[in-house]
């Protein structure tokens, strides 16, 4: 053994014995939030979560009773955590809790004794410490209700629906959706949720274009803002939305579609309700057809993390198939830290089955991921350190 051999040796014997003492970046802590059967539900879907101004984490989703599709008895079940998402209390079902609205258009007989509670959207006001809450009964008619006491108790639900009218100019709308996930506040107060219409036949999804709603007054009132990604040209039937501060003020929205490039749309504005910049697909958040999370992160100014299955449909070859839909695979986690420009890093958060997510940031920066893990909603906590480890 030569002198150079020797000190490589030497070096790697050293490197295997303080192993141990480096601090590597520990691994996303899961819970099961909503597991399959819970309480009784065939099947929970369309997480969303948010951190009150007290540090208390509300985690919510459509508890589907009878089946896993978007129409039936659906209810809007929510759990809070005061540790950090590390464990939860009991679930509460807290919407709809006013006079039951029957009425289900995809069954021919029986669907009149059926309600459809769909789409919940909870928004965090800063300044009140008070936690809007938004959803829609049988995509025809929207509601808002509000909690004083970090979601322990809510309101008796106020219908929100003419804030919608306006959208008919566009659209004339039948089926109309918040969300889903969490809305935001800007720094002037107002507050801001993502929506998406329909204006096919009574009950279908699509056709379907994205706007937003909002108030200026702390829920008290709701207001349409401008269509913000409409269904023309290469933009076809965009939906669910999620949306999100930049370090200017503007508010980005990252749009869900059923387009040819297989790609999320963007689009910004200067105060999330009016002059959207042309819509433009995203080359490195991959469409799966599936609901994205996007928030911003306190750590420095611009850094944004996205959650979504990171796929893609392919051809036999493992070519990209245009205006295709990718399995609900792969969820990722990617972070940029330039307001979205650029996505240099994606991890894999879990790489079977997953679907619907929602990312919400506690106080110390610990981030949230509750997303749709084959048939159970999860919570994973992880770090930065963690979605920049190799």
């Amino acid at each position: 053994m030569n002198q150079r051999q020797f000190l490589c040796q030497a070096v790697f014997l050293l490197a295997l014995l303080f192993l141990p003492l480096i601090a590597l970046p520990a691994s996303p802590q899961q819970s099961k939030v909503f597991p399959p059967g819970f309480n009784g539900v065939a099947r929970y879907r369309i997480p969303g979560i948010v951190v009150t101004t007290k540090g208390t984490v509300l985690a919510y989703c459509e508890a589907r009773r009878n089946d896993s599709k978007d129409w039936g008895e659906i209810e809007i079940h929510l759990r809070r955590s005061t540790d950090g998402g590390k464990t939860w209390q009991p679930s509460q079902h807290i919407a709809h809790k006013a006079g039951r609205i029957e009425g289900n258009p995809r069954k021919a007989t029986g669907g009149e004794r059926e309600q459809t509670v769909n789409n919940p959207v909870a928004i965090v006001d800063r300044e009140s410490g008070a936690i809007e809450f938004l959803y829609c009964v049988n995509y025809a008619q929207c509601f808002s209700m509000r909690s004083t006491d970090d979601g322990l108790t809510w309101s008796a639900p106020v219908e929100i629906t003419a804030s919608f009218e306006p959208f008919r100019k566009k659209y004339d709308w039948k089926v109309i959706a918040t969300g889903p996930g969490h809305g935001i506040q800007l720094e002037n107060g107002r507050l801001v949720v993502p929506i998406w219409l329909a204006y096919g036949d009574t009950g279908d999804h699509a056709p379907s274009a994205s706007a937003t709603i909002y108030s200026d007054d702390h829920g008290k009132t709701w207001k349409a803002g401008e269509i913000a990604v409409p269904n023309e040209g290469e933009f076809n039937d965009p939906n669910e939305t999620m949306l999100t501060t930049l370090s200017d003020g503007r508010v980005m929205l990252v749009t869900r579609n059923v387009s040819k490039p297989n790609r999320k749309l963007i689009t910004t504005s200067a105060n999330g309700a009016t002059g959207w910049s042309k819509p433009k697909f995203h080359e490195q958040l991959w469409e799966p057809i599936c609901m994205a999370s996007i928030v911003a992160h306190p750590s420095q100014p611009g850094t944004l993390i996205f959650s979504n299955p990171h796929t893609v449909g392919l051809d036999k070859t493992g070519k990209e198939k245009p205006n295709s839909r990718g399995r609900r695979r792969n969820l990722s986690i990617k972070l940029s830290r330039d307001d979205g420009k650029t996505w240099p890093i994606n991890k894999t958060l879990n790489a079977g089955n997953a679907a619907y997510s929602d990312l919400a940031v506690l106080a110390d920066g610990t981030v949230l991921c509750l997303y749709e893990k084959v048939d159970s909603i999860d919570c994973a906590r992880f770090d930065l350190k963690w979605i920049t480890s190799p």
